[in-house]
C-alpha cells in the first residue's frame, strides 16, 4: 500500500481525475464517480539518481538552513523519485513531518535557488510549522523582472490555485483559490528590467512567479509564466536570498543571507549593460 503522502503528491500534480476533472484534496466522493489515476508504473523503475550535495548555511542540534542549487527537486514526486533534496536531508539526519520530506516546512521550486530551513528533530519541526502558520518566518527573494514597476513597493493580494485550463500551471483563474499575499520592493531599475526584493507572506505553489506575471512584471527566464531564454537564462531569475526568524528552541535571532549564484550574477550584469 502506498503512503498517504504519496497519494497527496498524485493529487497535487493533477494525476487523479474525478469524472475527468482534477479536484482539490478536500473533495469528497458521493459514490458512482469514475476515478482515473495516472500513477507511474512500478514495472518502469526510474534510474537511480545520486543525492545532491548539501550546502549548509547554518546548522545546530535543532535545525539546518540549506542553500539549494537550481535544478534540484525538493521532495519526491511523479517523474522525480530520486536525487531529491529531501532524500539528502534524511541522510543528514533531518526528521519530523512526512516520511518523504523529513523536516521540511516550506518549499522552493526546482529551478529556484536559495535558502530553506529544515528541522532536525520532531519537536523543532512542530515549532517551525507554527512559525510558518503565524507568518513569523521571513522569506525574501531576489527576482529580476521584465518591465518597470509602477511604484517602488507594493503588495499583491490575490488568491491562487491550479489553472482552470492547464493543470500544470497555477493562476488567479482557478476553481480552487487559496489566499496568497506577496510584498515587493524595488532594489534596482534597469533599462528593460527591474530587480525586486520580494517577501512572501504565504507560500503557494509558484506564488511569486504567478503574482508578478499578473501585474505585468514577468520573471526573466521563466519558461512557464515569464520570458523564457531572456538574458540567455536557462531558468527563472528567482533566488531565495534571506531567511530570518526567532530560533524555535533557543529564542535567538537567526538571520541568514545567500548571494546570487553565478548564472544569475551573469544575467544581472548583462541587464545592466
Amino acid at each position: 500500500m502506498g503512503s498517504r503522502a504519496a497519494a497527496e503528491r498524485l493529487l497535487e500534480v493533477g494525476a487523479v481525475l474525478v469524472d475527468g476533472q482534477a479536484r482539490e484534496k478536500s473533495h469528497k466522493l458521493a459514490g458512482g464517480e469514475e476515478l482515473e489515476i495516472e500513477a507511474p508504473s512500478p514495472a518502469a523503475a526510474e534510474p537511480e539518481v545520486p543525492l545532491p550535495e548539501l550546502t549548509i548555511a547554518y546548522a545546530d542540534d535543532h535545525l539546518l538552513v540549506v542553500d539549494k542549487p537550481a535544478g534540484v527537486v525538493v521532495h519526491p514526486a511523479p517523474g522525480h523519485a530520486g536525487g531529491t533534496l529531501a532524500q539528502a536531508l534524511a541522510a543528514a539526519g533531518a526528521t519530523g513531518g512526512e516520511e518523504d520530506r523529513p523536516g521540511i516546512v516550506h518549499r522552493i521550486d526546482r529551478d529556484t535557488s536559495g535558502l530553506l530551513v529544515v528541522a532536525r528533530t520532531s519537536e523543532t519541526y512542530g515549532r517551525l510549522q507554527r512559525l510558518v502558520r503565524r507568518r513569523e518566518l521571513t522569506r525574501e527573494y531576489l527576482a529580476l523582472v521584465v518591465g518597470r514597476p509602477r511604484s517602488r513597493r507594493g503588495t499583491i493580494d490575490a488568491a491562487i490555485g491550479r489553472d482552470r485550463h492547464d493543470r500544470l500551471r497555477h493562476s488567479l483563474d482557478t476553481d480552487t483559490p487559496r489566499a496568497a499575499v506577496t510584498h515587493f520592493e524595488l532594489e534596482e531599475i534597469l533599462e528593460r528590467h527591474a530587480l525586486l526584493r520580494v517577501r512572501l507572506e504565504t507560500g503557494r505553489t509558484h506564488q511569486i512567479r504567478v503574482h508578478l506575471a499578473a501585474i505585468d512584471l514577468p520573471v526573466a527566464g521563466d519558461p512557464t509564466y515569464g520570458v523564457a531564454g531572456d538574458l540567455d537564462l536557462e531558468r527563472q531569475f528567482l533566488h531565495a536570498a534571506r531567511l530570518a526568524f526567532e530560533h524555535p528552541v533557543t529564542g535567538e535571532a537567526v538571520d541568514i543571507s545567500s548571494p546570487l549564484p553565478s548564472d544569475l550574477e551573469t544575467a544581472l550584469a548583462a541587464a545592466r549593460r
